[in-house]
């Protein structure tokens, strides 16, 4: 059962906390890749406008954190999610600990999505339209995650959609910057979208009972243990398998390959998970793994094609 929490007004450092700001360094790191290729295709680097587009996609990630709690409280998947391995995994717990309130986790994912909207637009009109397009595509994928009717992530979509969310922000940094959309960026961000979508399947697979519970029908519900770590080695093989091909086939600078340093923690993490998927308390090495591969995957890109900036 929830703690019942003070109807008072969050703290600033409540109000950080609910926005479980240790996941939003993913969105930075897929920030700076997008800013990277475009400045690598001798596009230019405007700073202030990568810092805005930097905010409006951490707000949006912010956002979806926050609508992900309000959702998973009123279904009841993490008040009886009793094997979560904090902080990786089982929601920011702040309502089931009773530090806020569901009203008080509503009004501010509101209250993020308000900003968000003239954002977006002014970032639109001192760019191009095409941000339009982004943007709103990211709110639909960052809504339609938790939110019922859709509540895709219960449904065994979670993973493209979390897959697609960040494809989408290292296509929206690079063409705030090249102002149209290109293949070289698009290649990149299909290299550490899927990593992402292995982060979320594994992070699924201590939550699964608890989401089976639920209603939820996760892909880790769907697949079970050993179905999950299959599919999470089939994930992080594609990503570096991609990012390799792609580059023989001269799509983006060979490099670009220094994104493959993050191949051994990947695979040292599928090995864990292979070995321990039916004992989910055993899998916290996994997830940090996982973790670490997925931001030094996007950073490595980025110096790769920084590198190629410098020399123009």
């Amino acid at each position: 059962m929830p703690i019942e929490a003070h109807d008072t007004t969050p703290s600033l450092a409540t109000l950080w906390r609910m926005t479980r700001p240790a996941f939003l360094l993913l969105t930075v790191v897929a920030c700076v890749l997008g800013t990277a290729t475009a400045a690598a295709c001798g596009c230019g680097l405007d700073l202030p406008l990568a810092g805005a587009t930097m905010l409006l996609a951490v707000l949006a990630h912010a956002a979806g954190n926050v609508l992900n709690d309000l959702h998973d409280a009123r279904s009841g998947a993490d008040a009886g999610n009793t094997q979560g391995i904090h902080p990786f995994t089982g929601g920011s717990r702040l309502i089931q600990n009773g530090v806020v309130t569901e009203a008080q986790t509503d009004a501010l994912a509101k209250a993020l999505l308000l900003v968000l909207v003239p954002a977006g637009l002014l970032l639109a009109v001192k760019t191009a339209g095409g941000v339009l397009l982004l943007g709103l595509a990211g709110l639909l994928l960052a809504w339609g995650y938790s939110a019922p009717p859709l509540r895709l992530m219960a449904r065994g979509l979670g993973e493209p959609v979390v897959a697609g969310a960040w494809f989408l922000v290292v296509i929206g940094s690079d063409y705030v910057q090249r102002r149209q959309f290109f293949v070289i960026p698009a290649s990149a961000a299909l290299s550490l979208a899927l990593l992402v979508a292995a982060l979320l399947l594994i992070n699924g697979v201590p939550d699964a009972e608890a989401d089976a519970r639920a209603g939820k029908r996760t892909l880790a519900v769907r697949l079970g243990p050993r179905g999950a770590a299959w599919a999470y080695l089939g994930l992080v093989l594609a990503a570096h398998g991609w990012l390799a091909a792609s580059a023989w086939l001269l799509i983006p600078p060979v490099s670009a390959l220094w994104g493959l340093v993050s191949l051994p923690l990947s695979l040292a993490a599928a090995a864990l998970l292979l070995r321990h998927a039916r004992a989910p308390q055993r899998l916290r090495p996994a997830l940090a793994l996982t973790v670490a591969a997925t931001l030094l995957h996007g950073l490595a890109m980025a110096a790769g094609f920084a590198q190629v900036a410098a020399q123009h």
